[in-house]
């Protein structure tokens, strides 16, 4: 799929809670667009993230300069979620008419779904907030595919592999494997490739996709 190469800076939140491995997601697609030649800047706030707290990171890329690392309300133009309810939260405060969205399906109950205080929107309802607050949007169940692959926390590279195949941010698997190689073992090299490769394929299956709603 064409990547879009952005003439403006391009804003991307990364959401998710804590333990899903939002933090290494982000610097993993930090460390691609730099090498690209993009001058990149990431905010962070944490909720509880040693225990399912809310975690997001804001990415500016731009062209040419350092930006401010707070993306400002409404001004998405990409929102990843690693968590489905997450990406409601960001959508709500900072969506608009051309956000486009890319979320895992697989939801992590907070404390008080899990004693029945609290409930949790379903799948369907999910997908209906995203056909009406965003301009694209695409769901994949990553965590299952990191299951597959032995463990689930692959989700994020599963995630960022599907993020490759929209053709939203300027990076392809080749960028994706060098980056790697910075950081990993090389025995863990192949199962990051192998996870990368599962979400550009889920992508092209559309298995549960809304695009240009």
């Amino acid at each position: 799929m064409k990547k879009r190469k952005p003439a403006k800076t391009l804003n991307l939140i990364l959401t998710g809670v804590g333990g899903q491995g939002n933090v290494m997601a982000s610097r993993v697609l930090a460390g691609m667009l730099v090498d690209a030649g993009y001058v990149v800047t990431i905010g962070e706030t944490f909720g509880m993230s040693q225990r399912g707290g809310s975690v997001m990171s804001h990415l500016r890329v731009s062209p040419d300069e350092v930006k401010s690392p707070q993306i400002p309300a409404w001004g998405a133009d990409v929102i990843v979620a690693l968590e489905p309810l997450e990406a409601l939260r960001v959508l709500g405060v900072y969506g608009n008419p051309d956000v486009c969205v890319l979320s895992n399906t697989r939801p992590v109950y907070p404390i008080g779904v899990i004693t029945g205080e609290l409930g949790y929107p379903s799948r369907e309802i999910i997908m209906e907030k995203f056909s009406l607050l965003a301009a694209s949007a695409w769901m994949i169940d990553a965590t299952d595919a990191g299951v597959r692959l032995g463990n689930p926390v692959l989700s994020n590279i599963v995630m960022i592999g599907a993020l490759a195949e929209t053709g939203l941010l300027p990076f392809n698997r080749g960028m994706f494997a060098k980056e790697i190689k910075k950081t990993l073992p090389p025995d863990k090299l192949s199962l990051n490739m192998k996870a990368f490769d599962e979400g550009r394929a889920m992508i092209r299956q559309e298995s549960v996709a809304l695009k240009n709603l």
